[in-house]
């Protein structure tokens, strides 16, 4: 399976930056498509250097300025294992504001890396890319949120249910892994995947003292994810103080490996929990690492919940990369344990409240903390919906509804 066969919905973004942008940078996982997409994009019109061969790497270590300095409309791939090569794009683009000089990628969140000192601020357009979502496999741009923000659900594309929905769930979005039809060879890649992120790029984001209990750490957070954080509690099972395991936390959101979700709430509301939550941002990578495979789905439904929650986390975080509007991602949860997986708030401050349900059935019961999250942002409340394993759309109640978790694709 050809990852070119895939329209990248980032690339029309991407495209339009560099019209008008000096630096355009793609930032995601490794392995998620970026170096294929600046290809394609612009084919043999630029000049191509990957920081990934280690005799170019240690050119851009030893001289930036001197590499930076004939450059011109050039794309430069894995642009995090140099960062000073940063500040001598910076000082080229303060002489010379042409658009489209520069196109990188980066595989760590190089912003928050502490030797970037300088910063490309009004000279730079940070563009995300994600692994493949479902639209992008099916070839469709999806009108999910658009259509929910407008208080309505939009028709399921491509109805997944029971076994092929799981087997989604399972592969997940990296190209590599839907190349692989056989669900061992998905686990056997992606836990080489996570093996050689601990021990290349992390020991180049950070200082990290106890790089041998990264993998521990990960498996730890893959029995945590889509629950509160509690660093202590989680940092206890492997020896690591609080505030170690933050540490290590946040170098691997710098990797993109998971992304904290904070908590939505409004300053006026006292019984809330103000407590972020963890998401593994591929359900693939989550399940590879907790061992769960078709056959212990079909043997035991439950275990899929944390792992499609994941993944409809991951769905919405790759539509919000490439919407025209500005949302951001949040989770509700209240004294008295009523939650909604997923809160969508526009820069509007309007919002949408996603529950997920891995059964094939859903009660009204189901929309507690949905009804509650509607109380508390009053005329914001724009639509709750039960996302459930299912094939019909369902009302219950003003702005409620019961939809299939395909409506997200559709």
């Amino acid at each position: 399976m050809d990852q070119r066969l895939f329209p990248r919905f980032a690339a029309e973004i991407v495209g339009t930056a560099l019209k008008d942008t000096p630096v355009v940078m793609i930032t995601g996982p490794r392995q998620c498509g970026k170096t294929t997409l600046v290809r394609d994009l612009v084919a043999n019109q630029r000049e191509f250097i990957t920081l990934d061969d280690d005799t170019v790497l240690a050119a851009a270590r030893s001289d930036p300025t001197g590499m930076v300095r004939d450059l011109d409309r050039s794309t430069i791939d894995e642009v995090q294992r140099a960062p000073a090569l940063l500040r001598a794009i910076k000082r080229s683009v303060d002489e010379d504001r042409r658009a489209g000089r520069f196109l990188l990628t980066g595989s760590a969140n190089i912003l928050a890396l502490p030797q970037v000192s300088e910063s490309l601020a009004g000279r730079m357009e940070i563009i995300s890319l994600l692994p493949l979502s479902r639209a992008e496999i099916r070839g469709r741009k999806p009108g999910f949120l658009r259509a929910a923000f407008a208080g309505k659900i939009n028709k399921p594309g491509e109805t997944m249910i029971g076994g092929n929905l799981a087997e989604a769930v399972l592969t997940g979005g990296y190209p590599e892994m839907l190349r692989r039809k056989d669900s061992r060879r998905r686990h056997r890649w992606a836990l080489d995947y996570v093996k050689a992120i601990v021990e290349r790029d992390v020991r180049e984001v950070a200082d990290v003292e106890k790089l041998d209990q990264m993998p521990r750490l990960l498996r730890v957070l893959a029995n945590h994810s889509g629950q509160l954080t509690n660093f202590t509690q989680m940092g206890g099972q492997i020896g690591f103080d609080d505030k170690t395991t933050r540490k290590y936390i946040g170098i691997l959101e710098q990797l993109f490996l998971v992304r904290r979700v904070e908590p939505w709430f409004r300053n006026p509301l006292k019984r809330l929990v103000k407590t972020p939550k963890l998401h593994f941002l591929d359900s693939g990578l989550l399940s590879a690492l907790l061992a769960i495979t078709t056959e212990r789905v079909s043997r035991d439904r439950s275990i899929l919940g944390a792992l499609l929650e994941t993944f409809v986390f991951a769905e919405v975080l790759k539509q919000v990369s490439w919407s025209d509007e500005s949302y951001a991602l949040f989770h509700y949860r209240d004294k008295d344990q009523d939650e909604v997986d997923l809160v969508v708030e526009a820069g509007s401050g309007t919002l949408i409240g996603l529950e997920v349900k891995a059964g094939a059935t859903v009660s009204a019961d189901d929309f507690r903390g949905l009804r509650k999250l509607s109380a508390a942002s009053s005329e914001d409340f724009k639509l709750g919906v039960v996302l459930y394993d299912g094939e019909q759309t369902l009302p219950f109640g003003d702005r409620f509804f019961a939809a299939p978790i395909s409506c997200l694709w559709g």
